[in-house]
């Protein structure tokens, strides 16, 4: 007799949470995220299917196997996940689960996902973060991105603003900055496109970009406009 587990049948898709790490194609033209555990070798897209890590040729999730996505019930329980030293500059992210799933106490083992929400921590520094960096890691063709404030992220490294990730992702994907913005009602207008956070990261990282073109503007100045020239 073979075992069989109870099915659900949800009226709508669970939501499920996760952390990875934000990824930046090597040519800069497409973003995503990779796991922290099994699946961390393979980027994978705001929507997309999960496969055998191991290679055999079943359907994910398959009981036999550990394949599949995997997320958390509650967002505290991922949180939590952040605190390790290896996760720090993981990202949180917020997941639609769809496709087969198998229920576990803690979360979900699935076949199909679409990451909806992206929240990113704050800078190494300690200021909220601008936008997501070069790590210095990655994938073959795919650049591992960290947090990074408007500062730091322009100390010669591959960067790109939160919206600008958010537009390269696609699919609907919203990235956020971790630390919330408190501004009085009625001090903005309807905003169509980016929330608060993200016109507030974009406005911090066109500033730092201002702050350094000044700085060097100030150094060509006090060279002088003979410096350049041959005695």
């Amino acid at each position: 007799m073979r075992l069989r587990l109870p099915e659900e049948r949800p009226t709508e898709p669970p939501t499920g949470y996760k952390i990875a790490h934000p990824m930046l194609s090597q040519d800069g033209t497409r973003a995503g995220f990779t796991g922290v555990s099994l699946g961390g070798a393979l980027p994978y897209g705001v929507l997309a299917d999960a496969s055998c890590v191991y290679g055999l040729r079943h359907r994910a999730p398959s009981r036999r196997c550990d394949c599949g996505f995997h997320c958390v019930h509650d967002r505290p329980t991922a949180e939590g996940l952040l605190c390790t030293a290896a996760h720090r500059a993981a990202v949180l992210l917020e997941v639609t689960v769809l496709g087969r799933y198998i229920r576990f106490e803690r979360g979900f083992r699935y076949a199909r996902q679409r990451v909806r929400t992206a929240t990113v921590g704050p800078c190494a520094c300690g200021t909220v973060a601008a936008a997501l960096a070069d790590t210095g890691r990655g994938r073959p063709g795919w650049r591992e991105l960290a947090p990074s404030c408007g500062g730091c992220c322009l100390r010669g490294r591959t960067s790109v603003s939160l919206a600008g990730f958010a537009r390269l992702a696609g699919e609907g994907l919203r990235v956020v900055a971790g630390r919330a913005v408190t501004v009085a009602p009625g001090d903005l207008g309807a905003v169509e496109e980016l929330g608060v956070p993200e016109l507030t990261a974009e406005a911090a990282l066109l500033q730092a970009r201002l702050d350094w073109f000044q700085a060097q503007l100030a150094r060509l100045g006090e060279r002088g406009p003979e410096s350049g020239r041959e005695g």
